[in-house]
C-alpha cells in the first residue's frame, strides 16, 4: 500500500485547487493508497514571515505535524496556482519551514554538499496556470516548478519528481474543468 500526502499549496480554501485535491485524493483511495492531507491556508504560517522566528522561536506543533507527514508519506503531492509565475507565498513560507536544515537536508564538516535526509521519496506537483502551459513551460521556464522540483525536492533527495500542469484556469469551461478533474483523478488512481 502506497502512502501519499497531498499538500494543497491554495491560499483560499474553495479553490478550484481544493477540487483537484479532492479528485487526486478519491482516485488514490480506490486505487488501495493511504493519503494524509495537509491544507497549508489551515496553518498559522503567518507567524514565520518574520525572519526574527527562523532563529528565536522553536517551530510550531504544525510544522512538526507536517513534517511527521512527510516524513511517513512515499510520495508528496504539491498542488497549487502559479501566482507571478511563482507558487503563493503562504506555500512558500510552508516550503521554508518544512524543508528545513535538520529535517530535509543537513551540511557536514565543510562540504558545501548537503546529505539529502528525504531520499526514497518521490513527487509529483499539479500545478494550475492562467498562461497556456507551452507558454509558461518553453518561453518563462517553469519558475515555480523549477524551483519547487529542482531547489528544494531534489536538493533534499526527493525524486523523480512528475509535473502536471493545467491550464488555463481563468478562461476554462466548466466541460474543461471537468476534464482537468478527471485527468487528475486518473493520476490518483495510478498513484502518481
Amino acid at each position: 500500500m502506497k502512502k501519499i500526502v497531498l499538500i494543497n499549496g491554495h491560499p483560499k480554501k474553495d479553490s478550484f485547487t481544493a477540487a483537484l485535491v479532492g479528485e487526486y485524493k478519491r482516485g488514490a483511495l480506490e486505487a488501495g493508497a493511504e493519503v494524509r492531507e495537509i491544507v497549508v491556508t489551515d496553518l498559522p504560517i503567518e507567524r514565520y514571515l518574520r525572519y526574527e522566528h527562523f532563529t528565536k522561536q522553536p517551530v510550531g506543533e504544525d510544522i512538526l505535524h507536517a513534517r511527521e507527514d512527510i516524513a511517513w508519506a512515499e510520495h508528496i503531492v504539491f498542488v497549487h496556482p502559479v501566482w507571478w509565475a511563482g507558487m503563493p507565498a503562504l506555500l512558500k513560507c510552508f516550503v521554508d519551514m518544512v524543508f528545513s536544515a535538520g529535517f530535509a537536508f543537513r551540511y557536514t564538516g565543510k562540504s558545501p554538499f548537503p546529505l539529502k535526509l528525504l531520499k526514497g521519496r518521490t513527487a509529483h506537483i499539479i500545478t494550475t496556470l492562467d498562461t497556456p502551459p507551452f507558454v509558461y513551460r518553453f518561453l518563462f521556464g517553469a519558475p515555480s516548478v523549477n524551483q519547487l522540483k529542482s531547489r528544494v525536492l531534489a536538493f533534499c533527495g526527493i525524486a523523480p519528481t512528475c509535473v502536471t500542469y493545467l491550464g488555463p484556469i481563468r478562461s476554462s469551461t466548466t466541460e474543461k474543468r471537468a476534464q482537468f478533474l478527471a485527468r487528475v483523478y486518473l493520476l490518483g488512481t495510478r498513484l502518481q
